[in-house]
């Protein structure tokens, strides 16, 4: 490696990597801030936080990475030309591309590591921190007694303090009233303090009840003076000194879910996992569409039950082929039988039904009735018939269309996000190639310009990339083109800019449009006198 490429790889790893760190960290707060009400107030330990962090930042990935390198590409190529490194590179016979190619090579095995990471790492990281997501949010509370209400998270048990104080242990006041015997509120303890802990690795909370009664209702069996029975109640209060209860707080801890229940959305599969799912859903699709046209030939197309002409698209055709084909090979063949077969001969007649010129006949009589159907006036009932028959056949049409735009919809959901795994990736080509070549042409390093061509340039790959996500849902556009928009677009402005520094353009200095709008001054002048007629 010469010494040119350690200069200008040097000048942009340091500050790629700190951008990293920087863009995930402002990613993962902004992400974060959205379950925030769900995170806090439920006892989380540190290592479930850690975990849970950990793997949203893997999550924040794709995106971090093109801002990432759009931003150091643009301090390193500022710098340099601030400093007028790039000037003195430039007087020894290197161009500018020639300058960007260590840099360039080390952006494409950046898009490599980018495409295993978003194929690869990202869907795991989502299944693992989405499904820890979902049962923290199904994580009870952390234990919160206040003073003057009930507090009833405790299954069964319903606990009310009139004080508690700045110690979290000591309590003053305490009613607690037991449901666990399903039988109202008639068990009640009254203490005038107390004190709370738990133990056991918080799995138990211990209450030390001190100065107060035990108050339990309950029914007894009697006979009444003429010998009948008769339920009564009956009321026991226990005074006691010290009383310990222990309550058992199980509910309260993180319980796991089967991450198989989470792994069918789009997020966690990899590029091959969502082909399987999209060729699954076009079977399917396929089958709705065959139904739908089967379904409107038979029922729209045929007269007389005679064999419909009426012929399948190509692409039914195909698919109808190709299905009967795979169950045909599916299916077992026969055993072969002892019994020697009989020569099978095609008669005039079928068991158990008339024979075909009886047949012929009769049908001929029906067609008849039915056409003379066609210039008898319609009964009522005929009519009320026929309205039936045709909603039926609407309803069979409308339920088939439903669902062939259901499973159109989940097939371009998947087709995005098959597109964006390497559209996410390449996105660093792109950037790269705005930032280096913009770098060069503004010669400003630090955090100033660089941040703020780099937040545009961002807030534009952001636009393009959510209306060209929404289009694609929406089916207005192909899912490629929609996908593929930013990254075209950006690419386009980056080989625009790698132009414009090749040949050392000024388009952020004043003198550049001043030069530019005298010389379009000039030529309107010259195009005046020309247009003047001759005395």
């Amino acid at each position: 490696m010469k010494k040119i490429d350690k200069l200008i790889i040097s000048s942009f790893l340091g500050p790629f990597i700190l951008t990293f760190l920087v863009v995930v960290f402002i990613l993962l707060t902004q992400h974060m801030l959205k379950y925030f009400d769900d995170i806090i107030g439920k006892d989380l330990g540190w290592d479930v936080l850690g975990t849970l962090l950990f793997y949203f930042a893997i999550f924040m990935t794709p995106v971090a990475l093109p801002l990432a390198v759009l931003l150091s590409s643009l301090i390193a190529f500022g710098n340099l030309g601030e400093h007028f490194e790039l000037t003195a590179v430039k007087s020894l016979g290197i161009s500018l591309v020639r300058s960007l190619f260590p840099i360039f090579v080390f952006v494409v095995l950046l898009t490599g590591a980018a495409f295993y990471a978003n194929n690869n790492l990202v869907p795991k990281a989502a299944l693992e921190a989405y499904s820890l997501l979902y049962d923290i949010k199904q994580k009870k509370p952390a234990l919160d007694l206040r003073e003057g209400a009930f507090y009833n998270a405790i299954p069964d048990i319903s606990i009310k303090v009139n004080k508690k104080l700045p110690d979290g242990q000591t309590l003053k006041g305490i009613i607690i009233y037991d449901h666990r015997n399903r039988i109202g509120n008639r068990e009640v303890t009254i203490a005038d303090s107390g004190r709370m802990y738990t133990i056991l690795n918080d799995q138990y909370l211990k209450l030390e009840l001190f100065n107060g009664y035990n108050y339990s209702e309950g029914t007894s069996q009697g006979k009444d003076g003429m010998g009948r029975a008769n339920a009564g109640r009956t009321l026991s209060k226990t005074k006691f000194d010290k009383s310990q209860i222990v309550f058992d707080l199980s509910s309260f801890g993180l319980n796991r879910t089967d991450k198989k229940w989470f792994q069918g959305n789009r997020i966690m599969r990899n590029m091959s996992e969502l082909e399987q799912d999209m060729d699954s859903i076009g079977k399917n699709m396929m089958n709705q569409k065959l139904g739908l046209f089967l379904t409107t030939r038979d029922h729209l197309f045929n007269y007389h039950s005679k064999l419909d002409t009426l012929p399948l698209p190509k692409a039914l055709a195909q698919y109808k082929a190709k299905r009967d084909s795979a169950a045909g090979a599916e299916a077992k063949p026969p055993k072969p039988s002892l019994v020697p077969a009989k020569k099978e001969t095609l008669g005039l007649t079928r068991k158990g039904r008339p024979s075909a010129v009886a047949n012929d006949t009769a049908t001929a009589i029906s067609f008849a009735k039915t056409d003379s159907l066609l210039t008898s006036p319609a009964t009522k009932e005929e009519v009320t018939s026929a309205l039936n028959y045709a909603r039926m056949v609407k309803g069979q049409i409308v339920n088939y269309n439903n669902q062939i735009n259901t499973y159109g919809n989940d097939y371009r959901i998947y087709q995005i996000q098959w597109h964006k795994i390497l559209a996410n990736s390449l996105a660093c080509i792109a950037m790269f190639l705005i930032g280096a070549p913009l770098g060069a042409i503004i010669k400003r390093g630090g955090l100033g310009v660089p941040v703020l061509g780099s937040i545009i340039f961002f807030i534009l790959y952001y636009i393009l990339s959510m209306m060209g996500d929404k289009w694609a849902r929406q089916d207005a556009i192909s899912v490629p083109v929609g996908i593929w928009m930013a990254d075209t677009v950006l690419l386009v402005i980056g080989l625009l800019f790698l132009r414009q520094a090749r040949v050392d353009a000024r388009l952020f200095e004043a003198d550049f449009y001043r030069v530019a709008w005298d010389k379009l001054k000039t030529w309107a002048q010259g195009k005046k006198q020309l247009s003047k007629p001759v005395a």
